[in-house]
């Protein structure tokens, strides 16, 4: 079973992986489509990269819980627990390296990404392992907190919140 575990988070941090990088550019490859701009990165800002490391996690958190839901009763609270982690992280370690370099780079976003996407898997499979967050009432909150991340990527993309989180630091602008 743990074996199992073990090759199911390592395909979860593959598949968010590749997906997040393909997610970063499929807005602009639809021509701006509205459809992708709900799962996609429509600019540069910190909370637009956010949402790559989310959909794709989010995505294979539906199939996982589907094949392994019956083995990990703490399935639910776990995974809102390490997607919330690895949400965080994207921020923390973006702005630390910013401050102490002064500038972006286009390397260490991308290791920023993959970082998080690896923090995040590795809590999962440390807690879902260990048995922790197993109560019903904290699956109920973890599937609320799921859906409810999923509602703010959405609404975020065409209603910004006028932050720097949510600012493209290329344009100024925010949102589509």
């Amino acid at each position: 079973m743990r074996k199992r575990l073990f090759f199911w988070e390592l395909a979860g941090f593959l598949f968010t992986s590749a997906m997040g990088s393909l997610l970063h550019f499929a807005y602009e490859w639809s021509g701006g489509s509205l459809a992708a701009a709900v799962v996609s990165a429509v600019n540069e800002s910190t909370w637009e990269h956010m949402k790559l490391l989310f959909v794709p996690m989010f995505l294979f958190s539906v199939v996982q819980a589907c094949v392994l839901g019956k083995n990990y009763p703490n399935f639910l609270a776990v995974r809102a627990v390490s997607i919330v982690t690895g949400l965080a992280l994207i921020p923390v370690l973006y702005y630390t390296y910013t401050g102490v370099w002064g500038q972006m780079r286009d390397w260490a976003n991308i290791a920023v990404f993959f970082l998080a996407a690896l923090g995040a898997f590795l809590l999962d499979f440390y807690l879902l392992r260990r048995n922790r967050l197993s109560a019903p009432w904290q699956q109920v909150l973890g599937l609320i907190v799921l859906w409810a991340l999923a509602f703010c990527f959405v609404w975020c993309t065409f209603r910004p919140v006028r932050i720097a989180l949510w600012r493209d630091p290329l344009t100024g602008t925010y949102g589509i």
